[in-house]
């Protein structure tokens, strides 16, 4: 019998009766968010004109000054994107690479941002650097050194995930971004999953780029992320849509906000949501947001037990390097191929036969297929435990 979610499930509007443990693929917006992303389309399209050149400017910097209080960021480097994955491509698309420099990325990191940079390497002449990093770790070094190991006199640049969206891991991407940037290497942040999700403070962090989704963790409509740039860095980078901006006569400060905040023609009402969903959910839970991560940390650990009971397997990394999501190894036999266009064949079944949305993923780089859960405030400790049962199922079959 399929469980029922948690009592704050009725601020969203999920099927009841599936069981939802995959918060982290694309987030979902609360009722009372997609409403007021309703609200504003509406009144946006009562005059279009009189919005856009009247009312945006105002509602577009509240937004990025409410991001930036949240995350403790200078608002002048705060840029909204559409998605981590274009802050990502826009960063490596305005830097100017010479041949032979080396971009050093994880393996553990999002293909589509590894494809970005090897799209950039390429182009230029230069090189991606792939540091291989253990999934089933002990401590932090065990990542933190061999990437700092493969640092070299052409490195010129590192990105590093905040948590790893194939294997679920809390990244000690701190101490990494400060011991890099100390080595003269510059850190691009991929927080696709990091507001929210793990404590943040830009200022504090101080990495040279870092963009990060909103519509995941923080539950805003789809398509809101940010991008901040370092002042140093700002008058090197561009958006990837150049338009108006580009042949402006302004200062620095201004020309950056410029380019960035008026693309072109676009629904600006995700990223005008931001502020609404800060601010409600963190009203949800006792403790507001820093409540809502300790809440949702708690649930996955417990969840991640069970899964590894039903799995006959172990924990594979301390409970410190756990966020709101984890991973751990699916039992496979034999060697491991990218997952069919229709799905990878148990997440279909799970889904299928046992209403449960949860990821299984293949990941030929480590030759693995992990299952990852993730915990949002509507989850409950029967739904991992249905889960479990389900998987044992399937596994006696």
């Amino acid at each position: 019998m399929i469980p029922e979610k948690g009592p704050l499930a009725r601020l969203w509007g999920l099927e009841p009766n599936t069981v939802f443990l995959n918060h982290g693929s694309f987030g979902a917006a609360p009722i009372a968010v997609r409403k007021e992303q309703d609200r504003i389309r509406n009144e946006m399209e009562e005059d279009p004109v009189y919005f856009v050149e009247r009312k945006m400017k105002n509602l577009w910097e509240e937004s990025i000054f409410e991001l930036s209080r949240f995350l403790n960021a200078d608002p002048e480097g705060m840029v909204f994107v559409t998605n981590a994955t274009m802050g990502v491509n826009t960063v490596l698309r305005s830097l100017k690479l010479s041949p032979g420099d080396e971009i050093i990325v994880p393996d553990h990191a999002y293909q589509a941002c590894k494809n970005a940079i090897d799209f950039v390497t390429v182009r230029s002449g230069a090189r991606t650097v792939i540091v291989k990093v253990p999934f089933r770790v002990c401590n932090e070094s065990e990542i933190v050194e061999p990437i700092l190991s493969a640092v070299t006199s052409r490195t010129v640049l590192a990105m590093i995930d905040t948590v790893s969206s194939p294997t679920g891991l809390r990244m000690p991407f701190e101490s990494l971004v400060y011991q890099l940037q100390n080595r003269g290497v510059d850190v691009l942040v991929d927080a696709a999953h990091g507001p929210g999700i793990v404590p943040l403070n830009i200022s504090k962090l101080n990495p040279a780029y870092i963009t990060g989704n909103c519509h995941k963790w923080l539950c805003t409509p789809k398509g809101s992320a940010f991008l901040h740039v370092r002042e140093d860095k700002r008058m090197k980078i561009s958006p990837l849509n150049i338009g108006h901006g580009y042949s402006s006569d302004l200062p620095v400060a201004e020309k950056f906000r410029f380019e960035f905040d008026w693309s072109g023609t676009r629904d600006p009402s995700p990223w005008l949501c931001i502020p609404f969903s800060i601010g409600y959910l963190g009203s949800q839970i006792k403790g507001g947001w820093e409540g809502i991560m300790t809440k949702n940390r708690k649930m996955i650990l417990q969840g991640r037990e069970l899964l590894c009971e039903a799995l006959e397997t172990t924990p594979p990394t301390p409970d410190n390097m756990i966020s709101s999501m984890s991973s751990v190894e699916f039992p496979w036999e034999g060697e491991v191929f990218p997952s069919p266009s229709d799905g990878e064949p148990t997440h279909n079944l799970l889904y299928d036969e046992y209403r449960i949305q949860v990821p299984v993923i293949s990941w030929p780089i480590h030759n693995t297929k992990y299952i990852r859960i993730s915990a949002h405030i509507y989850n409950t400790k029967e739904e991992y435990e249905y889960l479990s049962e389900s998987l044992k199922s399937i596994l006696r079959s």
